[in-house]
């Protein structure tokens, strides 16, 4: 089931959107704290975003931007303001459709429904996991923090979702081991020394200082 993440300020129209995409089988999400919408995009993991234009504190050009430097899922805005410069920057500013209030909520249905057939028919759905505002995504190997965007290889990919995955918890070393090489035959703990040390360097880089912290004689764990 397809989930759906509606950022609008008008409460009406919000509910309204909720209540009959809901009846078309969607998950529905509205982003609750307009000042700050990212944390709750990434908890919902849509496959769609509509995006209204005015917004209070920042507006959907900000947002959509925000969103696009980790992810590609598809933005439809929604705005009164549909004339043509509007349009032309709801799409350079990365938005993939443009729906003119008032709109007939069919019209939107068909075009929600269109877009998500061509971008998932064919395209594996990006992951992305969270972490004191930092956003590791698993299908472009990379992590974004702030306007910093790390490219991560195989092996500090892996353990990066490792330890995002179980940020509760240590995670012992020949854990880790056995997931970055998926085996469970006998590798070289050097070998796992030298990914972690490398990856702290370019997390330290991007301003993450002890992102990744060390549990003597245990394994590793993300910063609380």
């Amino acid at each position: 089931m397809y989930q759906i993440f509606i950022v609008e300020d008008d409460e009406m129209i919000a509910a309204g959107l909720k209540r009959h995409l809901e009846s078309w089988n969607y998950k529905v999400v509205c982003a609750q704290d307009l000042a700050n919408v990212m944390p709750e995009f990434v908890h919902a993991a849509p496959q769609l975003v509509l995006m209204d234009i005015k917004l209070p504190f920042y507006n959907g050009y900000y947002w959509c931007s925000e969103i696009r430097k980790v992810s590609k899922v598809p933005i439809i805005f929604l705005s009164s303001a549909a004339d043509n410069m509007n349009i032309v920057m709801a799409v350079n500013m990365g938005g993939d459709d443009f729906i003119a209030k008032p709109f007939d909520l069919e019209v939107l249905t068909v075009k929600v429904q269109a877009m998500l057939r061509r971008t998932y028919d064919f395209v594996s759905q990006s992951v992305i996991l969270e972490h004191q505002g930092a956003m590791l995504n698993l299908t472009e190997a990379t992590l974004i923090y702030g306007s910093e965007k790390v490219e991560l290889t195989k092996n500090e990919l892996r353990i990066l979702q490792v330890l995002l995955e179980n940020k509760e918890k240590v995670v012992a070393r020949d854990i880790l081991m056995t997931k970055l090489w998926e085996s469970d035959s006998y590798v070289d703990e050097n070998t796992l020394s030298v990914n972690m040390n490398r990856l702290r360097k370019k997390l330290e880089c991007a301003g993450l200082v002890d992102f990744i912290q060390t549990k003597k004689g245990i394994g590793y764990r993300v910063g609380s």
